[in-house]
């Protein structure tokens, strides 16, 4: 051996390996095998999974000579294979908890009825028939097992339960989870038709007085050894695993309780019974204690049990010991709702509610008073205080519930939340940290009280003397001395100027003080609102002799008939060119200053002819009214002064107007032709020659001519602000027959609404016409602007535009390179990739349109990749067969070629694919063919709905491998 290969063959030993999982036919080969797999501390695979594997194996169906379905053979193999499924189980203890949580309905009803028919239990017998006390004690136990576990089950099965989140659909998969699904609701059906059977048998069985025996794997192995002898030995007391009867009657009063608890629902009267068995439960653990191995039952959930049954039938006898969450009930089905805020008073100094439980009765009582009971608003309130009061204790946050109700106090509600904070605290016994809670939530509940009347309730209160140190109320008073009116946060956003209503306790001196020193817009507008709630006779806008406003500006602004929106507007504007000279701009002034920029367009800004307007308020503006289809406004209330002198005013008159007139007769193409012109010159460029000393006239330089309203750089800058679709389609269309109209293009480019444009540049500006393709590269670069922030509303409009455009742009030119084949490919996969969630939903049919889809094929031929046009030609409505097999049979394909066969649905193409590599002799390819062709869900004789299903699920393969290529 080389030292190579030796180094080799060290270090693949030293690796560590995972152990082989031990296959079910080991343990038919082994008797011992079993047990050595249990005692493993993990086994794999578990016990549970065995017993699947086991009686799965022996439940299979067999076929004849005549390929007749015939049941499970009753043979040697099939026995030993369920007998191994029981001794697992009786290693697990028959614990029907641990069953019950890993296997299903089907298969644990098989198991038991193993356990049954091994136990001699007559096949046929109704259980309710036998007496157990006189059966043998593992028969009567067996029988125990399987009556527990049928009401069990109906009682699970009444439970909603969290549907699985399906994988991959597999049509294998589907009708294996069909078949289960059917099986276990037959199942279920034949139990609950059993059920009063079940519980008579269960009853019974709290009479017994004998203890009984569960078989163990060693009893189950005298049953295969010699069935005959052991029947005498699993009735003495030296067989099975022995259960007391304490044990037994525990665990059948737990079940039992359970399913009258389940019934009670139709019929109130067995929540008696169950209350019965859930106490009797209680009693029997006691007496047992915590060292049982057989009866397992949840205690928090048997708790629970009986809170709801002290709630639903309460006992005389048990009155004086009701739970605070019984006592509530109580309360609340009678209609006594101040016992309720008086135990939740009690429970804030014991903690014994859960939260989540005090928030479901303050929601069930607002929905009560929503239903028109006026009467309970007070009790809302003060359900609300209390659980505040508890948030407070325990460091929580308080509700927005209890701030919107404390929205108006008045002396009853303060009174009642003082009464509340003291009978909720100890001050003798409770800690700093529940002292220092209270003591913030009385500072706080100050601090938000306007009226002093009130602050003085609770700062004279003893309790807030009490918390509260000498120089902490002198720091909050003088707190609330230099505090100034706040917004209020809690209530919903004001739609006019007139909704908040004036602190009559604030001087006005103070307010305008806070008028000059404020830069937040919205206090600015409280401080007004509040001022002229005061006094309607005072001029607000000069309190400050710093406030200027340009001549021309001011004297539209003063013209304002409302003094509110006077002020407002003149003070923000005063305030907003102030920052802008001393650039101390702050984020909420500054979008102030904008706002009002953006507001007054309807109040003057187009009204007045004698205010000059800056070009960045007019591109806004003009903007912002073609992105809301303001159409109307734009074509016939701007007036002449701003059309002349504006260029972003007319370009958006005249987009407006086309957009206006455009699904018009010929005759209302003039706006159309009017934007064109605008447009071209815009594109236009203008030549700068030089005459040399040979006299001829040499080109030296070509630059943006100046006839337009506006430089390229600008309309840009104004195409990246728009978002209607409409508008961007006609900017689009534009650009493309500005682009066809050039002489040196072969092919055209299609776009919508092309028609409306005319056929011809004149010549004065034809030199728009030899830059037509600068236009339409000016477009797309805004693709990346125009992409994201116009998807938010309609993506695939935009995606499928940009994607033609540019797909075409790129594939039409007369001088296109290979490497603009693949971007027009990258940019149609991105448009269907964005619209699809990366093609893991299907592409809509207004993007992958047929025209496109064969612009994609085009894209692909030209790149000598023939498969992928073959699989494209699948994606038209009416497959392109000719194309197709032609592409086919090309053998320079630059694509992977046979690796795309997984992604042919069609069956005619890979019937040919198949003939083809037969003729050309190559047999592995045929053998990819035949395997792709032979895949069950391409079966011709499967539902429409399969077919479509494999269709698009390749459909997604492949347009995910495509974008992995050209992206």
């Amino acid at each position: 051996m080389s030292a190579e290969a030796a180094d080799r063959e060290a270090a693949t030993s030293s690796r560590p390996c995972t152990p082989p999982q031990t296959s079910w036919f080991e343990f038919l080969l082994e008797e011992s095998l079993l047990e050595k797999h249990l005692r493993k501390p993990c086994p794999d695979p578990a016990p549970v999974q065995l017993i699947v594997q086991f009686l799965e194996q022996a439940s299979k169906p067999s076929v004849n000579e005549q390929n007749q379905v015939q049941p499970p053979p009753d043979n040697k193999r099939n026995r030993i294979l369920k007998l191994l499924a029981l001794k697992v189980a009786a290693h697990l203890k028959w614990d029907l908890d641990i069953l019950e949580k890993s296997l299903s309905v089907p298969v644990l009803n098989m198991l038991l009825n193993e356990l049954l028919c091994i136990s001699k239990v007559p096949p046929g017998t109704k259980h309710v028939d036998m007496d157990l006390a006189t059966l043998p004690p593992t028969t009567a136990m067996a029988i125990l097992l399987y009556n527990r576990w049928a009401i069990r089950t109906i009682v699970q099965s009444s439970f909603p339960v969290k549907q699985a989140k399906p994988g991959p659909p597999q049509l294998s998969v589907l009708n294996q989870m069909q078949q289960e699904k059917e099986l276990t609701e037959n199942i279920l059906k034949v139990l609950k038709e059993q059920a009063s059977d079940s519980i008579l048998v269960l009853e019974a069985a709290l009479k017994l007085n004998k203890d009984l025996y569960v078989h163990t794997m060693r009893t189950l192995d005298l049953l295969a050894v010699e069935p005959g002898m052991v029947n005498g030995e699993t009735e003495s007391s030296t067989a099975g695993l022995k259960i007391r009867t304490e044990e037994m009657q525990c665990q059948v009063c737990y079940d039992l309780g359970a399913a009258y608890f389940q019934q009670g629902s139709t019929n109130s009267a067995v929540y008696e019974n169950a209350r019965e068995k859930f106490f009797r439960t209680k009693e029997l653990i006691a007496e047992i204690g915590s060292l049982s191995l057989h009866c397992t039952i949840d205690e928090k959930r048997l708790a629970g049990y009986c809170q709801a049954c002290d709630v639903l039938v309460p006992s005389d006898s048990t009155s004086q010991q009701l739970t605070s969450y019984s006592q509530v009930h109580i309360c609340l089905r009678s209609d006594n709702y101040q016992d309720v805020v008086k135990i939740f008073i009690e429970d804030n100094l014991t903690f014994s509610l859960p939260v989540q439980f005090r928030q479901s009765v303050l929601r069930e009582l607002f929905q009560k008073a929503q239903q028109g009971n006026e009467a309970l608003d007070e009790i809302c309130f003060k359900v609300c205080a209390c659980n505040t009061v508890r948030d407070i204790l325990e460091g929580r946050a308080i509700s927005v519930q209890f701030n919107q109700l404390f929205l108006r106090p008045n002396k009853e509600k303060i009174d009642f939340l003082l009464e509340v904070c003291s009978r909720s605290i100890n001050l003798e016994k409770a800690s700093d940290s529940l002292k220092g809670n209270m003591a913030a939530f009385l500072k706080n509940v100050c601090l938000g009280l306007e009226d002093l009347q009130y602050v003085f309730m609770i700062s004279s209160h003893e309790l807030f003397i009490t918390l509260l140190k000498d120089e902490e109320r002198k720091l909050l008073v003088d707190q609330m001395r230099k505090r100034s009116p706040r917004v209020n946060l809690c209530i919903k956003p004001v739609t006019s100027f007139y909704d908040i209503p004036a602190s009559a306790s604030v001087n006005i001196g103070q307010l305008e003080h806070q008028l000059i020193l404020s830069v937040d817009p919205w206090r600015i507008r409280q401080i007004l609102i509040e001022l002229h709630g005061m006094t309607s006779e005072r001029q607000f806008w000069t309190v400050s002799n710093k406030w200027e406003v340009p001549s021309v500006y001011s004297g539209v602004i003063l013209g304002i008939k409302d003094s509110l929106t006077r002020d407002l507007v003149y003070i923000l504007m005063a305030k907003g060119l102030h920052c802008s000279t001393v650039k101390t701009l702050s984020t909420c002034l500054l979008c102030s200053h904008f706002n009002v920029m953006m507001l007054i367009p309807t109040v003057f800004f187009f009204g007045f002819l004698d205010i000059p307007l800056r070009q960045v308020i007019a591109e806004e503006c003009v903007a912002f009214m073609l992105n809301w289809r303001e159409n109307e406004y734009l074509t016939l209330q701007v007036p002449a002064f701003l059309l002349q002198n504006n260029p972003y005013v007319k370009l958006g008159q005249l987009l407006a107007a086309t957009c206006k007139e455009l699904p018009g007769p010929k005759e209302s193409r003039r706006t159309a032709k009017d934007l064109w012109e605008v447009v071209v010159q815009i594109c236009s460029v203008s030549s700068q020659h030089k005459r040399g000393n040979d006299g001829r006239v040499s080109l030296i330089k070509q630059r943006e001519s100046t006839l337009g309203i506006m430089y390229r750089s600008e309309l840009l800058s104004f195409i990246k602000k728009l978002r209607e679709p409409l508008v961007l389609t006609i900017i689009l269309s534009l650009f493309v027959k500005l682009h066809n109209v050039r002489e040196d293009i072969v092919n055209d480019i299609t776009a919508e609404h092309i028609s409306i444009w005319p056929s011809s540049i004149p010549k004065a500006q034809a030199g728009g016409a030899a830059e037509g393709h600068c236009g339409l590269n000016l477009l797309l670069s805004t693709q990346e602007v125009i992409i994201p922030n116009s998807s938010q509303k309609r993506p695939c409009l935009f995606f499928h535009l940009l994607c033609l455009m540019i797909g075409n742009s790129l594939l039409l030119f007369s001088t296109l390179a290979t490497n603009q084949y693949s971007a027009a490919l990258h940019y149609y996969l991105q448009a269907g990739a964005v619209c699809s969630d990366f093609f893991n939903k299907a592409v809509p049919p207004d993007v992958y349109t047929d025209q496109v889809i064969k612009r994609m094929i085009k894209c692909c031929s030209l790149l000598n990749c023939h498969t992928q046009v073959a699989i494209l030609c699948q994606f038209l409505r009416e497959i392109d067969y000719k194309t197709a097999f032609k592409s086919l049979q090309e053998q320079n394909s630059h694509d992977a070629m046979d690796s795309y066969y997984d992604y042919i649905w069609d069956v005619t193409i890979l019937e040919y694919l198949t003939y083809l590599h037969h003729k050309r002799g190559e047999t592995d390819k045929r053998q990819i063919a035949i395997k792709a062709i032979g895949q069950t869900e391409l079966n011709a004789s499967n539902p429409e709905e399969v077919l479509q299903l494999a269709a698009q699920r390749r459909k997604k393969k492949f347009l995910q491998a495509m974008a992995k290529l050209y992206f």
